[in-house]
């Protein structure tokens, strides 16, 4: 287990969050949730809406991946606040594989975010399976994608909750009341 870096930054964790479909950002809802059921004091934001991280010694950033690429509010949040993220603990995830992808869905993080996340000494992301729902899919290729054997939701919450739990626990070695 990673320790956090010993930034003095109180047991507050972001979770942000860039998501076109809210497939990611109900993936980001159930980090906060099972970091809350830990102890740990949590707040969720999409990252479009994120003008500054201080106040918090962690932060967790997920996006969406779509044709091997992060959403472009996740790229800026990290181009934004990479001065500050340097001093901070950060778990990033990726989200996006659907059908049989999704049995094993580690995905290589894009090239870009691999620059970003090595200049911020931020963890490499874990990839979580996507959603694929036809009633919302958005745009000509993901609808066309909804409707074969790709739709469905192939999320894996108790996945998810472990990873979570994983930053509880290293929250709470840090900071143990939670301050």
């Amino acid at each position: 287990m990673t320790v956090p870096k010993p930034t003095g930054a109180r047991g507050h964790v972001l979770v942000a969050y860039a998501s076109k479909m809210g497939g990611t950002a109900g993936i980001a809802a159930t980090v906060a949730e099972e970091l809350r059921a830990r102890g740990v004091s949590a707040d969720v934001m999409s990252a479009a809406d994120v003008h500054d991280v201080e106040g918090y010694g962690t932060v967790v950033l997920g996006s969406a991946l779509y044709i091997r690429r992060w959403r472009p509010d996740a790229v800026r949040f990290l181009k934004r606040h990479a001065r500050a993220l340097r001093d901070r603990d950060v778990w990033l995830f990726q989200s996006g594989p659907c059908g049989q992808d999704a049995v094993d869905p580690d995905q290589p993080e894009p090239a870009n975010v691999a620059r970003l996340r090595r200049s911020i000494d931020a963890r490499p992301p874990v990839t979580f399976g996507g959603v694929l729902d036809p009633a919302t899919a958005r745009g000509f290729l993901a609808r066309r994608m909804a409707s074969g054997e790709l739709a469905g939701d192939f999320r894996d919450p108790e996945r998810i909750r472990r990873w979570a739990a994983g930053i509880g626990a290293a929250v709470n070695a840090v900071h143990p009341s939670g301050q």
